[in-house]
């Protein structure tokens, strides 16, 4: 896999045979930090135990879809500005996804996920360590209608396109590096809000939030706070969720 773009982004590009999980790979290799700086990635196209928010895992057919992970180091000091990068990562890959599907409505549905015309061709989960966060990104490219998952689901081939793997991490890195380069800026800060707001498609539905230990809510995903958390109101009150698996509610 010619990777010419990407590479010249990223710090160091690895590409593997085969990982159970580039993110869990990635933490035992970031301990080297000489070896693995800041902008390093990690990525195959057969993740074997990938895993996603609220300990969730899965398995797709060797070869269909791409499982990269970005390790951070060059980080904003304040947890403030960090709660933004796995926001960060989902416009990030939402701008490098619609690059390749002109026509095709791409958004992204709170906090990460990518959506295309309503389905999901991309998962992120961000990962904290000691002094680094591994943000990976899974991306649906080879799978056919057949193999996707969930019928929420879908890919490239799906959609009847074919996808330029070197070109879609190139873009994905360099918005994301840009992003994070100047969260701790207040403008770079605004504008990373407004361009979140612009790509949300979970604004203005309705909307269940699984919040962590099991609690349910529902309502009207109204907005984004400043800190970047999905604002929804229940009918009697507006809340504020910084956490949570997040379902958009069909019209019956």
């Amino acid at each position: 896999m010619r990777l010419e773009r990407a590479s010249s982004v990223a710090s160091r590009l690895v590409v593997v045979a085969q990982s159970p999980s580039t993110n869990a790979e990635l933490r035992e290799l970031s301990h080297d930090r000489a070896s693995w700086p800041h902008l390093s990635v990690l990525m195959t196209d057969t993740q074997t135990a990938g895993r996603g928010r609220l300990d969730r895992t899965w398995e797709t057919p060797a070869g269909t879809a791409l499982a990269v992970s970005v390790l951070l180091r060059d980080l904003p000091p304040g947890a403030r500005e960090r709660g933004w990068i796995p926001l960060a990562a989902g416009v990030a890959m939402t701008d490098a996804v619609a690059a390749q599907l002109p026509g095709r409505h791409v958004g992204l549905k709170w906090p990460n996920d990518v959506l295309v015309d309503g389905r999901k061709i991309c998962g992120i989960l961000a990962e904290a360590t000691s002094d680094a966060v591994i943000v990976g990104a899974g991306v649906n490219t080879a799978m056919t209608a057949e193999q996707l998952p969930v019928p929420t689901a879908t890919s490239f081939a799906a959609l009847g396109a074919e996808v330029d793997v070197d070109r879609l991490l190139a873009d994905y890195l360099a918005r994301l590096a840009g992003i994070i380069a100047g969260l701790g800026s207040g403008a770079a800060a605004s504008a990373l809000h407004a361009d979140t707001t612009a790509r949300c498609v979970t604004i203005g539905r309705r909307v269940r939030v699984l919040l962590p230990g099991g609690a349910e809510l529902g309502g009207t995903a109204v907005r984004l706070d400043e800190d970047g958390r999905l604002v929804v109101d229940d009918g009697r009150a507006e809340r504020s969720v910084s956490a949570g698996d997040v379902v958009h509610v069909r019209p019956v």
